[in-house]
């Protein structure tokens, strides 16, 4: 059985479209302590790659993806 991921918070940008989904995932995961989880749905196609390179690019890291019909939920670990 899978161990279930608990966010520590939930952002919620569907019907949003970019910048909006990466600019509220930014202001939320500011509010985050490091090592805390941040839970992500979006339904902008953009937002695939914005908040994946985001977070590379920052160094935050991607726990899991996943895509469900037109929605997609990200898990992002705070890493520092």
């Amino acid at each position: 059985m899978a161990s279930e991921i608990i966010p520590d918070a939930e952002l919620d940008c569907v019907g949003l479209y970019c910048p909006m989904p990466i600019a509220q995932t930014k202001q939320e995961i500011d509010r985050l302590e490091a090592g805390q989880l941040l839970k992500v749905e979006a339904d902008d196609p953009a937002a695939e790659e914005d908040i994946k390179r985001w977070a590379k690019r920052v160094g935050h890291e991607v726990l899991k993806f996943e895509k469900e019909g037109t929605v997609m939920t990200f898990y992002i670990k705070k890493m520092k």
